[in-house]
């Protein structure tokens, strides 16, 4: 199948060919492995057209929310201020002191 023709259907029509689509995928596993298999290479165009269909519907659901973010308006931007704190020196000697007590 090709992208184009993905894209000019809906997005539930692509989900419930992508769940059929996924059910045909199993079948031919399992034809692949009971030997039964005629054409190989249904599987990687299986493979593909399911990758293709998940593709299109992630487009949809990113475009959505980007849709979404911009109605939504924007909060203000607070600064946050950096505070630095000194703490007292101790000596090497004092660090001894300590230490002894």
């Amino acid at each position: 199948m090709k992208i184009k023709e993905i894209r000019d259907k809906q997005t539930a029509a692509i989900e419930l060919e992508n769940k059929d689509l996924r059910k045909h995928l199993f079948e031919l596993r399992t034809q692949a492995v009971t030997e039964k298999l005629e054409n190989p290479s249904l599987l990687n165009k299986t493979r593909k057209d399911i990758a293709r269909m998940k593709t299109i519907i992630q487009e949809r659901n990113l475009a959505e929310i980007k849709g979404q973010e911009k109605k939504q308006p924007e909060k203000p931007k607070v600064k946050i201020k950096k505070v630095r704190v000194k703490l007292p020196r101790t000596t090497k000697s004092q660090g001894k002191r300590k230490r002894r007590q």
